[in-house]
């Protein structure tokens, strides 16, 4: 005997295409935000790397009691070389390390981005003032040719989207690293 009060289990029609449609409004959002957040994530990534690499020289400077010179090679290149002291023989540097920026990203500045809030300068991707060279010196500090202590900036980008603008100041007596993002406005932490 069969009783009919008991309801078949299972979803109706309209309340499986009610889950379908929510679906595919979710998926459609994501397709379209997608592209934006993987330029921003390498952008991130990139000015990650160049904090990172900063960071590595001026500990290496401190740890080995010399002078690690830092240099910003357009595209894309970090070379990070280490100052031999007057006394020592051989090259006058040794190439500790060399870094490409991926994912697309360069040193570069976009027209009618402005400088970052620490006003170090942007006269150019990687601006540290007159400096033609700069280093981290055993006691931490970022100098120039001369020794003395000198800020700076070196700015990153992917090219023709400054939404991926990303910016790496250095405060040369503390060698106090920020790093900057660009959020179409303004220059954001």
């Amino acid at each position: 005997m069969k009783s009919s009060s008991r309801p078949e289990a299972g979803f109706t029609l309209v309340e499986l295409l009610v889950v379908v449609g929510l679906i595919g409004v979710l998926a459609g959002i994501s397709v379209m935000m997608l592209p934006g957040a993987i330029v921003s994530a390498k952008a991130d990534s990139g000015a990650a790397r160049v904090v990172s690499v900063l960071r590595t020289a001026r500990e290496q400077a401190i740890g080995q009691r010399r002078n690690v010179r830092v240099t910003f090679t357009p595209p894309n290149q970090i070379l990070v070389e280490r100052v031999k002291a007057n006394a020592e023989p051989g090259p006058a540097t040794t190439v500790i390390r060399s870094v490409m920026l991926e994912g697309g990203m360069e040193f570069r500045l976009f027209p009618g981005i402005p400088d970052t809030p620490d006003a170090f300068g942007n006269a150019s991707a990687s601006a540290f003032g007159l400096a033609n060279t700069i280093a981290f010196t055993s006691e931490g500090w970022l100098v120039d040719q001369n020794g003395d202590p000198v800020n700076g900036t070196a700015f990153l980008g992917k090219p023709n989207l400054p939404l991926s603008a990303r910016a790496v100041s250095i405060f040369g007596p503390t060698a106090l690293i920020r790093e900057w993002r660009w959020s179409g406005s303004q220059w954001t932490h």
